[in-house]
């Protein structure tokens, strides 16, 4: 999944939500190679690929076809073509898809093999629009995730779930990727996570993951803004429904975990300027990053010391919390991405469920 990608170039846009640019095509040009990989550029292409997620909703809503629509533009010249749609029924909307390396339509342009480090298959989930017919259905997850910091309830998690399953039993989990963006990066954290709880680790990219501290802030709200959650909280899905289970929980605390599982780090790319996401970056959730300049990923440990995640934190990019909160800035070819500090105890908060088990044999 590697190029010689050109500096991305001003697009005409049209913003349809909160998350989204809408572009005509991808900001990546040049020839794929199967060098070895490039992460900067794997990071801007899975960008793309959830990008081509949100158009193939718009495109839907437009009533246009892969001939006619823009999402295929955002897969189409890195070699891969969908196989799959995710269709959430109660509402008919697309909020995701299966991407598949087009064996074909690299060898039609003599490419023989697939670039070093690409997946054979990316499961690409959206994020929130704030455009009907769908904003309803999204706006529940996003409300389910404030309220019980889950999205196990949620229709969408479990086709998410089936979905990356299938992916493994045909190529192998060390040949598929799960990736999202906000309300996305959510789902695809916790599909990732569930995998890994039974020992299926999946390379998994979020972008803009919604953080837990934005639940527990409002929480800790005043009379009126708990009154006004109670309400809220009473029109969703039970906890039990929603929340980690508590039959879960105790076979975590009674099953032996291998040290296996603690080897699955997903990769979190966060905006300092991003409310949404930012709280992952600091110990205390104050949203602070050290001031080092590095393109590596900074590990986040658990008590225990060991690395859990991978912390890409840009810390110069968008200011304005619609851009920081925004997918553009993660194709950007130019972007400096700085270190956070070492622990995390909101990713852990997320992640705990992973090595429960382990601590309590320490």
């Amino acid at each position: 999944m590697r190029g010689q990608a050109s500096r991305p170039r001003s697009l005409p846009t049209r913003s349809t939500s909160m998350c989204l640019v809408h572009a005509t095509s991808p900001p990546l040009t040049g020839e794929i190679s199967s060098a070895p990989p490039d992460p900067n550029y794997k990071r801007m292409v899975i960008a793309c690929f959830i990008q081509a997620v949100y158009l193939l909703e718009l495109d839907r809503q437009d009533k246009k076809t892969e001939m006619n629509g823009l999402a295929p533009k955002w897969w189409k010249p890195f070699k891969y073509k969908r196989t799959q749609t995710l269709v959430d029924d109660r509402d008919g909307s697309i909020y995701g898809a299966v991407l598949e390396w087009d064996r074909s339509a690299a060898l039609s342009e003599l490419i023989l093999m697939k670039p070093a480090g690409a997946p054979r298959a990316v499961l690409a989930l959206r994020g929130t629009l704030l455009k009907n017919p769908t904003i309803m259905r999204d706006l529940e997850d996003d409300l389910r995730f404030l309220a019980w910091e889950s999205l196990k309830g949620s229709v969408r998690f479990h086709g998410a779930l089936e979905a990356l399953k299938l992916m493994v039993d045909r190529f192998g989990s060390s040949n598929v990727s799960i990736a999202g963006h906000s309300l996305g990066a959510g789902f695809a954290l916790q599909v990732g996570k569930a995998l890994a709880k039974q020992g299926v680790f999946v390379e998994c990219h979020v972008f803009n993951p919604p953080s837990v501290s934005v639940a527990m802030s409002l929480r800790s709200a005043g009379e009126k803004a708990a009154f006004l959650w109670k309400k809220i909280k009473d029109i969703l899905p039970s906890k039990g429904e929603v929340s980690i289970d508590k039959k879960e929980k105790a076979s975590a605390n009674g099953e032996m975990f291998s040290n296996e599982i603690k080897k699955w780090m997903p990769h979190l790319y966060v905006n300092n300027s991003d409310y949404i996401c930012c709280y992952y970056i600091d110990a205390a959730g104050t949203a602070v990053a050290t001031d080092v300049s590095s393109d590596k990923a900074k590990m986040i440990n658990n008590s225990s010391g060991e690395a859990v995640a991978k912390l890409f934190v840009m810390t110069k990019g968008p200011r304005k919390f619609l851009e920081a909160h925004g997918l553009e800035q993660w194709w950007s070819d130019d972007i400096e991405l700085q270190q956070a500090l070492h622990q995390s105890k909101l990713i852990n908060r997320q992640l705990r469920s992973l090595y429960i088990a382990a601590h309590g044999k320490s």
